[in-house]
């Protein structure tokens, strides 16, 4: 989370703007919270410059429960099929769980390459009756990011953007739907932003809980059951302070050189490695690797001692990952490699 949002959050704790109540103690059906959801609402729909033809939904579940979510919404009516193409773990969940609801298959994968990769456009196997194609942008364990949006013609693209989301300009009109976890980018865990086209509402599976009914949501402000206030409010922030500071160019340009200043660390190092393809390497999440694995003890408590925490490696690709969201300041990947830097002096 930026600090600025923090403090901001911090000095509106007991009293929000001489209500005399904290957000957390506030209905969300008065007129103080409604307020705090629509001024929300409305920096997200600037930010992305979401067209008047899509509503913005702000939902609780976690982009798991949006794995379901999807299907149950775009494979109502005559639609029973959906292709994914997986890049990662979540890309895998995503597919695993709609297959629940309809006919999904795994229309493209790179696992046979450990997810180091995009599979190549021509390799895709695109059924042209399809109710939507997913994909993961950015999969957060294996650090792979698409650096362009698929182009799949009539069929709505969905985009599982949880990690990636805010971080650059995104073209709306091209998704059908994207859907979030407010965890990585936006705000706190308990918030999920779905933006769907209006046109893809309204024919739900029989079975779709009303939570999930993108319509029903719509219609009602995303209040048909009570949301996530403060976690909707935190967002609210986290979208002001965004604008504040030029928006999603701008941010994207920070995070481009970031993440460029990093990795041409480690592949001039000689002593790191990062296992991704070069042109799927992503902005938010790098991964790397020792020289030696014996090393990676040391490497994670001395870092622990430096100030730098969370280095270590999903268990499924070892070594260590670094997450670079919006909020890590540009002097945050200064320090890292100032230490990776030392580090690997004393043990190379």
């Amino acid at each position: 989370m930026p600090v600025e949002v923090l403090d901001k959050a911090k000095a509106e704790m007991l009293d929000w703007h001489g209500s005399g109540m904290s957000v957390m103690e506030m209905s969300h059906r008065g007129s103080e919270f409604v307020s705090i959801a629509e001024d929300a609402t409305a920096r997200l729909r600037r930010l992305l410059k979401v067209p008047d033809n899509y509503s913005v939904l702000f939902l609780q579940g976690g982009a798991a429960g949006q794995f379901a979510g999807v299907p149950m919404n775009l494979l109502g009516g005559d639609k029973t099929s959906a292709d994914y193409i997986v890049t990662g773990n979540w890309g895998k969940k995503a597919v695993k769980e709609a297959a629940k609801y309809g006919q999904a298959s795994t229309a493209a994968s790179s696992e046979d390459d450990s997810f180091t990769r995009i599979p190549s456009r021509d390799a895709w196997q695109l059924r042209a009756d399809a109710g939507y194609v997913h994909y993961t942008p950015n999969e957060t364990i294996q650090g792979v990011e698409f650096h362009h949006t698929p182009d799949t013609g009539d069929v709505p693209l969905v985009a599982d953007m949880s990690s990636s989301f805010l971080s650059r300009p995104v073209d709306v009109s091209k998704f059908g739907v994207i859907y979030a976890g407010a965890q990585k980018n936006a705000g706190p865990a308990g918030i999920t932003m779905v933006i769907v086209r209006n046109d893809l509402m309204g024919e739900p599976q029989a079975g779709c809980p009303m939570v999930l009914d993108y319509k029903q949501q719509a219609d009602a402000d995303s209040m048909l059951n009570t949301p996530a206030c403060y976690a909707w409010y935190i967002c609210g922030l986290t979208f002001e302070w965004l604008e504040n500071n030029g928006g999603l160019e701008a941010i994207g340009e920070i995070n481009a050189r970031k993440s460029a200043k990093l990795y041409d660390f480690i592949d001039n190092s000689g002593f790191y490695s990062n296992p991704v393809d070069p042109t799927a390497r992503s902005r938010m999440n790098v991964p790397f690797l020792l020289a030696d694995d014996a090393l990676n003890k040391d490497f994670l408590a001395q870092a622990e001692d430096a100030g730098l925490s969370t280095l270590k490696g999903h268990r499924s690709v070892g070594g260590m990952r670094a997450s670079i969201y919006n909020a890590m300041p540009e002097a945050g990947v200064d320090a890292l490699i100032d230490f990776m830097r030392d580090f690997a002096k004393r043990n190379g």
